[in-house]
């Protein structure tokens, strides 16, 4: 416990927040996961540690540090966000299940990239 609360703290760190952001924007084709969908904006892929029985995250691929990050240039990547949620509920027949999209922020954000859980809990 005390070790995982270490590495979120290193993780919300200025000089943590600067690489995170700089891996999501510059590198994210190098992460290791297994990519339900790749576009020109952002990424979306299974929550490696699931806390429901459908845990997906979607991350933008620029760096946004959360909500309150965004600009008025920001709109066509989150039309691709929203496009991607549309087109996992539609593939994993979600919308009858119900669902819900979540973007944490301040303390509830554990990693200082703006990232969005699609979830279900059945």
């Amino acid at each position: 416990m005390i070790v995982r609360r270490t590495l979120f703290a290193i993780a919300r760190s200025s000089l943590a927040s600067h690489f995170i952001g700089w891996m999501f924007e510059r590198m994210s084709c190098l992460i290791p996961i297994q990519r339900l969908r790749d576009t020109r904006y952002a990424f979306a892929f299974y929550h490696p540690k699931p806390s429901y029985a459908v845990h997906i995250l979607i991350v933008p691929k620029k760096r946004i540090g959360g909500m309150i990050d965004l600009s008025e240039t920001d709109g066509e990547l989150l039309v691709e966000v929203f496009q991607i949620v549309r087109s996992l509920v539609t593939e994993l027949e979600l919308e009858e299940r119900g669902y819900r999209l979540i973007a944490n922020g301040g303390p509830y954000q554990d990693v200082p990239q703006l990232h969005f859980h699609l979830i279900c809990e059945s």
